[in-house]
């Protein structure tokens, strides 16, 4: 298989993962209260649409920039990168229980609601970084990094599932608290340049100028 038809087939599972996030956006409609009333107690699937949206972007940013770098697609890739879109349209399930479950303020439910959302981000960023460890080896990438710079990159590269393991146990406290904390690291990762090679990629989830989400 050619990087040409993995790349068309993993962006058409992010297009559909990103479509299924609106399916959740929905009032009672007419006879229900007023209008601005009904939106207010959706606050939460529209917060948790719009993280999911723009983590799900940053994603495809990244598998872009990657996969684009790629000089040898083999069965281990097409597999690891299954692995990457397993939690990819987990997103959107983890979003609506987020959704449901946050208009009940720090409940338990809504503590394990955030876990799992969190823990399918943390699925997502393993995923990605098995795919980035498989970079490293071999002639599979057009410009392989050097030897000497493997364990720095993975740091920078991988690290960030850090992240999600302290989100992950903030979550099993404050429920909000991890929310925010979550958005606050896709917000800066939005902001950071676009990634041009399998050692420089970008996207929210670690420390540093490079990293996934």
């Amino acid at each position: 298989m050619d990087r040409a038809r993995l790349e068309a087939f993993s962006d058409g599972v992010f297009a559909v993962a990103i479509t299924l996030l609106a399916l959740n956006l929905t009032v009672a409609g007419p006879g229900h209260g007023l209008l601005r009333h009904q939106l207010w107690e959706h606050r939460w699937a529209f917060a948790a649409y719009l993280l999911s949206f723009f983590v799900i972007g940053i994603i495809w940013v990244n598998h872009h920039a990657l996969i684009k770098s790629i000089a040898l697609v083999d069965r281990m890739l097409l597999f690891l990168n299954l692995v990457l879109l397993l939690f990819v349209v987990l997103i959107p399930f983890a979003t609506s229980t987020v959704a449901d479950y946050m208009s009940q303020g720090n409940s338990r439910d809504a503590r394990v609601a955030m876990v799992l959302y969190a823990g399918v981000l943390l699925g997502m960023s393993i995923g990605f970084g098995a795919i980035f460890e498989w970079t490293l080896h071999g002639e599979r990438t057009l410009q392989p990094l050097p030897p000497e710079a493997h364990w720095r990159a993975r740091l920078r590269f991988v690290g960030g599932g850090g992240i999600y393991v302290v989100a992950i146990v903030v979550a099993a406290f404050n429920a909000i608290a991890a929310f925010v904390l979550i958005a606050l690291v896709a917000v800066y990762y939005i902001a950071q340049r676009t990634p041009s090679s399998p050692a420089d990629p970008q996207g929210p989830g670690e420390s540093g100028e490079t990293g996934v989400l």
